[in-house]
């Protein structure tokens, strides 16, 4: 007889076991996932190149497929993609629930509105898209501490607890970047244990085959440090949680499959905080329930799949298995030892290890962002956590700079962390960017982020080979500061709001001064949408010692200003200054900032605040040039602020020749946009330039590895601008002078 074919949803490390068991159940694996080189595939026996969140394209995968061969079945295994599923057996006719119950399971929202509409027990809550939006919401729902998270997303990805309004720009825009379709949720918080529960749907009838206590940590955030199967709670109070998810199961419409619930025994009550129709990941489905029972879980779903009962549900035993987390702190992984040890040690199940060396890791802020988990399995509760503790400091995780870092490995780092807010590309030129603003891309079309590389583009440089400069001298001195070259790093602030939040604030600003400083340059940080964002640069100035360059917002509030310059001057900075283009920048009208364009009265007012060598940043015409110098700027940076200010501006090449001819001489002239090698650095000191800002690729290697990330990154800038000097015949950077390249 011929074998039957199930379709698998995800081949990742939580579906693998689902993958492996079908095998051994003889069936045909057809398996799906955007990455090829996900460690499921090479199991499949038809492998599907296709996003799990791809409804369409996967139904048209299935379906092409049916044409010349029967699919029995389709299921997933610890991911949300449960619309997925049910779309193909809704398409195929295949036994799953129906298309509206799963987006119920699915969206937060809905399955709120279900359990309100049965009388489910679940926390109050409003939806909300814009920021006034949360104001009101948690202004409605009268308490706090409150909870904000994206209405489409799983693994606690962008969910934060919110204490005070003063918290809630920050969580709108962590959840905000976590949602693929930008709806957020803003509920009660839940106190008390919680609980994870499995259970399988056979013909409306539940039954509940795995019950977990989780350790829930990190907060604000919400990162489960493990669980403990089975649960320890006394059976009345477990019968109280089943009999709440058997409602919320009912409320859903699911009907066939499997239910996983994060169910809270709450001061309240018990209430429900997500259920999904599927089963559990974090290595409940796969590993710990088998382990405490001799029951698999993901056999019995896979049997409903293909339209039979689920058999053998009966446990053959009863031990107790523990899951728990492996954190270390953050930073590049240079090494990783004690994993062979681990697995060898009494107890011991698995040990499932997230990162290699290489890799950055940070502080967690969501469940994908733990190193390793350990899986120890015995016959009492104390003796499974007590193993399980003694296999977790086996490990060494060993965090410093790696051998040798290259720009692939920052590229492919900061790929992991950034998520849907940048692409990482090779070449950051503003083509293929996902995110506008907020996020690290440009505002409108992005013509002003193009436009910067275009202007680079339209020079080239003159070659002149045969001379006595055997070694070039990339350094020089700005504000009376001895740099190794002229490159600094530009201000970028608002982790959360256009980075995805993988690093915090604080720690952001830490490694690109710190980075700059080991490279003998200046890490530039800025102020921002959040009134107390400016803190993080300077606290990572204090730590540098005062190296570091800190530029403020064009603040309508003059006091606002004044504070910032006289905080600026306690830690000693080498100069400060204001960004005068932010006075329309759409990250501070969404915060609700107050900003206004400054005369040159103002300005000079502003300047004389502060004793320190102040830059006007965001000079893109001849006329602020001048009025920059009238106002008693020490400097300029010619800058379209990487177009995140206004569309269809020109590059900052193609206006700073006119720049220089001007009020060069009379003020220290530095530029930024679009530079991306020291041949655009050269580029840009021939054209009268002191020195460069380079932003985003400064983010890549921040992200990518940290302080030792920045300083790679400068470093090698540097000796690149060292090569392109030699190959011109400058052996200093006085020497590079307007001939040293050509307009094409």
């Amino acid at each position: 007889m011929e074998p039957k074919a199930i379709m698998i949803i995800g081949a990742g490390i939580l579906q693998l076991p689902a993958i492996r068991l079908a095998k051994e159940m003889d069936l045909i694996t057809m398996v799906s996932d955007m990455n090829p080189l996900a460690i499921g595939m090479k199991y499949a026996d038809i492998p599907v190149v296709v996003s799990t969140r791809d409804i369409e394209g996967t139904v048209r995968a299935a379906r092409s497929y049916a044409t010349h061969r029967k699919i029995d079945g389709v299921i997933t295994v610890g991911t949300d993609a449960s619309r997925t599923v049910a779309a193909v057996a809704n398409a195929l006719g295949l036994p799953g629930n129906k298309f509206e119950d799963a987006e119920a399971s699915t969206n937060k929202i809905k399955m709120r509105r279900r359990f309100a509409e049965h009388n489910v027990p679940s926390p109050n809550f409003r939806g909300v898209w814009t920021l006034q939006e949360a104001y009101r919401a948690a202004e409605e729902l009268g308490s706090w501490p409150l909870v904000m998270k994206p209405s489409d997303n799983m693994g606690a990805r962008g969910v934060m607890r919110v204490d005070a309004n003063e918290n809630i720009p920050e969580a709108f825009h962590r959840a905000k970047e976590a949602s693929p379709s930008g709806e957020l949720i803003i509920e009660e918080f839940m106190d008390g244990p919680e609980l994870s529960i499995d259970a399988l749907v056979w013909n409306g009838d539940v039954t509940f085959v795995g019950i977990a206590d989780r350790i829930i940590g990190f907060s604000p955030f919400f990162v489960e440090i493990g669980h403990t199967m089975p649960s320890e709670l006394p059976q009345d109070t477990l019968a109280e949680a089943c009999d709440v998810m058997r409602r919320g199961i009912k409320a859903l419409g699911l009907t066939i499959g499997a239910a996983k619930g994060d169910i809270k025994l709450t001061s309240r009550g018990v209430m429900i905080g997500e259920l999904a129709s599927r089963l559990s990941g974090g290595f409940m489905s796969s590993h710990t329930f088998p382990l405490s029972s001799g029951v698999s879980s993901i056999k019995a779903v896979i049997e409903i799949a293909l339209g039979m009962p689920p058999t053998d549900i009966e446990p053959k035993f009863s031990r107790v298995a523990a899951e728990r987390a492996v954190f270390c702190q953050s930073g590049q992984v240079r090494s990783i030892t004690g994993i062979d040890a681990a697995q060898k040690a009494d107890g011991v199940a698995d040990v499932v290890a997230q990162i290699r060396p290489g890799d950055y890791v940070h502080t967690p802020t969501c469940n994908l962002d733990k190193p390793m988990n350990i899986i120890t399995v015995a016959d009492t509760r104390d003796e499974a956590v007590r193993l399980n503790d003694q296999a977790r400091e086996l490990i060494s995780i060993e965090i410093g700079k790696p051998v040798k870092l290259t720009h692939k490995i920052l590229r492919d780092n900061a790929r992991k962390l950034f998520g849907l807010v940048c692409r990482v590309c090779d070449v950051c030129d503003g083509e293929d960017c996902p995110a506008g603003v907020p996020g690290m891309g440009a505002v409108g079309t992005g013509a002003s982020f193009k436009a910067n590389i275009e202007a680079l583009k339209e020079y080239k440089i003159n070659v002149r080979s045969i001379h006595n400069v055997k070694k070039a001298d990339t350094s020089c001195e700005l504000f009376g500061t001895a740099l190794s070259c002229p490159v600094l790093a530009a201000p970028i602030t608002g982790t959360n709001l256009n980075m995805g939040g993988a690093l915090t604030e604080e720690e952001y600003a830490k490694v690109i001064v710190s980075g700059c400083k080991k490279a003998g340059t200046i890490g530039v940080v800025g102020d921002g949408a959040l009134p107390k964002m400016y803190h993080a640069g300077l606290s990572a100035i204090a730590e540098c010692g005062g190296f570091g360059i800190p530029i403020f917002k064009p603040r309508a509030d003059f006091d606002a200003i004044k504070e910032r310059l006289e905080a600026a001057a306690r830690v000693d900075c080498i100069a400060v200054g204001v960004d005068v283009d932010a006075a329309a920048f759409l990250t501070m009208d969404l915060m609700q900032q107050a900003v206004e364009t400054k005369s040159v009265e103002q300005l000079r007012d502003i300047i004389n605040m502060t004793d320190q060598p102040f830059i006007v940043k965001g000079v893109m015409t001849v006329w602020d040039a001048v009025a920059a110098v009238e106002a008693g700027a020490a400097a300029i940076i010619v800058s379209n602020h990487g177009g995140r200010v206004l569309d269809n501006m020109p590059g900052s090449l193609h206006v700073l020749s006119d720049i220089v001819s001007v009020v060069k001489k009379k003020i220290s002239i530095l530029v930024d946009g679009g530079i991306r090698s020291g041949a655009d650095v050269l580029k840009c000191i021939a054209l009268g330039a002191d020195a460069v800002l380079i932003g985003r690729p400064i983010s890549v290697a921040a992200f990518g590895a940290g302080i030792e990330g920045v300083e790679f990154y400068m470093n090698d800038i540097r000796k690149e601008l060292e090569n392109s000097m030699i190959l011109t015949g400058c052996s200093s950077i006085e020497e590079i002078t307007p001939d040293v390249v050509v307009r094409v």
